[in-house]
């Protein structure tokens, strides 16, 4: 299997944590991989993966621009190598919206975006009111009204299915020990 490089950014830490899964179900899988914060990343380092994964979190209804800004400046990169991109987004958690084609925050992003990737993952976040900045909270509060979330500033779930990113990672396996990029 392919070495694979997981790039993400994230703001409280359940993106590292969905990253760090993926990459352990990875190695589980017989495969080397290498997970490291998308803004930390040495682009000299690119010819050691023969993989690369980024994963992104949802903040106030978008992904950071730091992502994006580096898939711009990276494309051609992303693109002669196995790829794939992940969200976290707590729309993800309704059945109806947690597909590239039906989660509107992928599609908004994949229509910006001038990389394609060859895999797309739609993942589930978590809530944790307490642990959110003040904007933060009152943000997210606001967003689970209008989506018929939790609003309760003391709510704290995961929504994340694990097995769904183990599935994921598992694609990823099977993207990277395909031919050619």
């Amino acid at each position: 299997m392919a070495k694979t490089l997981i790039l993400y950014h994230g703001i409280y830490g359940h993106t590292r944590k969905i990253a760090e899964t993926i990459e352990s179900e990875l190695h589980r899988l017989g495969g080397p991989a290498d997970l490291v914060p998308i803004t930390e990343w040495n682009v000299d380092e690119a010819g050691r993966y023969q993989a690369i994964v980024i994963g992104a979190a949802i903040r106030n209804g978008k992904h950071n621009r730091v992502v994006l800004e580096f898939i711009r400046k990276h494309r051609a990169l992303l693109e002669s190598k196995h790829n794939a991109f992940f969200s976290v987004n707590l729309v993800a958690r309704k059945a109806e919206k947690n597909t590239a084609e039906t989660n509107p925050y992928v599609k908004a992003f994949l229509n910006r975006s001038p990389w394609q990737p060859q895999l797309v993952g739609v993942i589930a976040g978590n809530l944790d009111y307490q642990r959110y900045r003040f904007f933060d909270r009152h943000v997210i509060r606001f967003i689970m009204t209008l989506t018929g979330g939790p609003t309760d500033l003391n709510t704290k779930v995961e929504f994340t299915d694990w097995d769904r990113v183990r599935s994921f990672a598992a694609e990823i396996a099977a993207l990277s020990t395909a031919g050619g990029a």
